[in-house]
């Protein structure tokens, strides 16, 4: 597990899109409209209500304050400072008790092993140097008979031409140079990664989602942004 398992250009692209987190027509507008379909999804998987949760790499805290109205107790962590102050100045607006930090997953598994009933970690793997590391701490910090949930992009040329250059280039619902296609993950890696860390796939969703009418839909086709549902063995 690699402790250093960030990339500082990655943080960086987010720190400076961080005045549009809550922003719902600004850069973040994809993940404003699929919030909902993940909530759902893990609230219908595992529930929350009562639970311990981790997000990692909470970013702006959409999915984080999410959870956390649901009734969850919500632990956020991200390595994104700007980021995190924007999550923090919308909670005190919000009215909720989220506890953010700075810090990474492996990082946080030294001290916190075994701590939460559920971890969720959306849109991440594709962006550090090592995912399975990622992928190893999450397994470490949730509970045995907990749930994990993983968010990414698959590897495919039809994410290549959707995700990426149409998202990011010609529509530009994305800020230009988000997504790299070498690092996207595909289903596979992350099955493999899990089962190495002790973990049982319990589903994998694909994401059907029309940008221009804000329509998010889950799907079986995962050639595109999937969702994965983890359990540790208890």
């Amino acid at each position: 597990m690699e402790l250093s398992n960030i990339d500082n250009a990655e943080i960086a692209k987010f720190a400076i899109m961080a005045d549009y987190w809550w922003n719902r027509n600004g850069v973040f507008k994809s993940l404003h409209d699929i919030n909902p379909v993940r909530l759902e999804y893990i609230c219908s998987s595992a529930g929350l209500k009562g639970k311990s949760v981790l997000d990692v790499g909470c970013g702006g805290g959409l999915l984080t304050e999410s959870m956390a109205a649901a009734g969850a107790q919500v632990t956020g962590i991200d390595m994104a400072a700007p980021s995190l102050k924007a999550a923090q100045t919308h909670m005190q607006q919000s009215g909720l008790h989220i506890d953010y930090r700075i810090d990474t997953a492996e990082h946080l598994a030294l001290t916190h092993a075994g701590r939460f009933h559920v971890v969720t970690c959306m849109e991440l793997v594709e962006h550090v140097p090592d995912p399975a590391s990622i992928v190893k701490a999450c397994a470490l910090l949730v509970r045995p008979g907990g749930d994990l949930f993983f968010a990414t992009i698959n590897r495919t040329c039809v994410a290549l031409l959707l995700v990426i250059l149409a998202s990011e280039y010609i529509i530009g619902i994305v800020r230009k140079g988000t997504h790299t296609y070498r690092k996207l993950v595909r289903p596979v890696e992350m099955e493999k990664w899990g089962k190495s860390a002790g973990l049982t796939l319990m589903d994998i969703s694909g994401l059907r989602y029309i940008p221009f009418v804000g329509y998010c839909a889950l799907c079986r086709n995962t050639s595109m942004n999937y969702m994965m549902h983890f359990t540790k063995t208890g």
